[in-house]
């Protein structure tokens, strides 16, 4: 009878393939999961608001297309321009912490 292979957490999965944290590789991953979990938690206010891309851009005074790019991780964004966003555009708060 075959055995199940064992299933790995993805703490696991990740240190198996990007190492250890505090290495340069998983470093990078590490960096790259923040900036596009900034721009899935956008997306995610943005249609429980109930608007789209331009409605967003419109109330917060910049355009679709750099909506776009904030929520596919194509572009940073500033922490001023960001904090803009989610007051003016979505009406709520920016929260920010620091981890060490």
């Amino acid at each position: 009878m075959p055995t199940k292979p064992k299933i790995k957490t993805l703490e696991e999965f990740k240190e198996q393939h990007y190492g250890k944290r505090g290495t340069p590789k998983r470093d990078k991953l590490e960096k790259g999961f923040e900036t596009f979990k900034l721009g899935a938690l956008l997306h995610e206010a943005r249609l429980k608001k109930g608007l789209t891309q331009e409605q967003l851009a419109e109330r917060c005074g910049t355009n679709k297309a750099y909506i776009s790019k904030i929520e596919n991780d194509v572009k940073e964004v500033r922490i001023s321009t960001l904090q803009k966003i989610i007051e003016k555009g979505l009406g709520g708060k920016l929260n920010l912490s620091v981890t060490l």
